[in-house]
């Protein structure tokens, strides 16, 4: 049964709002929500979720009365009528490998809409392989990475290809600068695909076998290699995360991305020490992450549910410049904003899930990117909620 057809008690429920995103997604959504919205806090400890009630209610009256729903990774059950109950859920219970895989399947299984923030690759693949047919049937959107991971790169992209002509060969690199730091959570789900290389790269290769590809274009998205990049300024260094290929999702997707896209994603850094020591950083954590007890020795040091400072959140920004070319056309664009991690995630998420219970969307289900889900749509919230998307140049 699509869940057109099923009245439901929430348009949305926050799942995981005790937590540290969850707490600040679940602010944005007071603040934000409009009047009417029927929306719910979910998680497994009714006592912490009375207690962030009672702190949004001091803000904001109205949340006084907000509904609280007991739900539990662990009972498959209560998963089931979340699902049922909601129009959309929102999941910030991360590792998502860990804690996310039962709830996406009753939302394939319910028609509800889904959105989270994972940036794990085996997670989203092993979701596609497993739940995107029987989403297709029953309507739900499965859109996962709504967050820093890939909210950004993916509509900056959509935002940039949109300034291109259409109908020819189209090349972006997209170029990220940040001074935020890493939340447990963050943190975790890094350490944990660190240390799971083979089983990514066999959930990617059962993913391969399933999924059609557009037979009349050809979109890719390879890692680049390390470069002075004179059209930003600083050094590049490919960035190993599950961007690029969101990005290659969409234009797989999207015909308006032309006959034959490429997609290449950059750290950009301005000096060449930090050219020369942020992959040693970087390879030295994956190492250490291929053993247990290491892994493990460096998980307790920021667990799950730490966070920076708000004082440190407010000194965080981000910027993502992108470099567009087809057609005799160059254009450089730029998305940006606050903290990436937290603040903008939360408004990423809270906007991601907005739009998808109240605008006006295509009716596709299945497992879909943020730009094939909502598009035009998101971008105009996000724009209207105070993130940055504009034209810088165009040559």
């Amino acid at each position: 049964m699509s869940r057109q057809s099923k009245d439901r008690a929430y348009d949305i429920v926050l799942f995981g709002a005790t937590g540290f995103v969850g707490v600040l997604t679940a602010r944005y959504l007071a603040a934000h929500a409009p009047d009417g919205l029927r929306w719910a806090v979910a998680g497994r400890d009714t006592g912490k979720l009375e207690r962030l009630r009672d702190r949004l209610a001091a803000d904001h009256p109205t949340c006084a009365k907000l509904p609280l729903v007991h739900a539990d990774v662990a009972d498959t059950a209560s998963l089931r009528e979340l699902a049922d109950s909601a129009r959309v859920v929102a999941s910030t219970v991360g590792p998502y490998l860990t804690y996310g895989q039962e709830l996406v399947a009753a939302c394939a299984e319910a028609g509800t809409d889904y959105v989270d923030l994972t940036g794990e690759p085996e997670f989203v693949d092993l979701m596609y392989v497993r739940h995107d047919a029987r989403a297709r049937e029953t309507g739900a959107r499965l859109v996962h990475t709504c967050g820093f991971d890939s909210v950004p790169h993916d509509l900056g992209v959509y935002f940039t290809v949109k300034q291109l002509p259409e109908g020819v060969p189209l090349r972006v690199d997209g170029f990220v600068r940040t001074n935020a730091r890493f939340s447990g959570g963050t943190f975790a789900s890094a350490l944990n695909q660190f240390g799971r290389g083979p089983q990514m790269m066999a959930a990617a290769k059962e993913r391969g076998r399933h999924e059609p590809r557009p037979a009349d274009r050809r979109a890719y998205a390879p890692p680049g290699a390390p470069r002075y990049a004179a059209e930003v300024g600083a050094w590049a260094l490919p960035l190993p995360t599950i961007d690029p290929q969101v990005v290659q999702r969409s234009a797989r997707a999207l015909e308006r991305y032309g006959p034959d896209f490429r997609y290449r994603h950059y750290a950009a850094v301005r000096t060449l020490p930090m050219a020369l020591g942020a992959p040693l950083a970087v390879g030295g954590l994956v190492a250490a992450a291929q053993l247990p007890p290491v892994r493990r020795w460096l998980s307790a040091r920021l667990k799950p549910g730490d966070g920076p400072s708000e004082a440190q959140r407010a000194a965080a920004r981000f910027s993502v410049r992108f470099v567009g070319e087809g057609g005799g056309r160059r254009v450089f664009t730029e998305v940006s904003g606050g903290d990436p991690g937290y603040d903008e995630t939360a408004r990423m998420l809270g906007e991601s899930a907005l739009c998808l219970a109240l605008d006006d969307l295509p009716q596709a289900g299945g497992q879909l990117t943020p730009a094939v889900a909502m598009g035009d749509a998101l971008l105009r919230r996000l724009t209207e909620a105070g993130l940055t998307f504009r034209v810088a140049a165009v040559r």
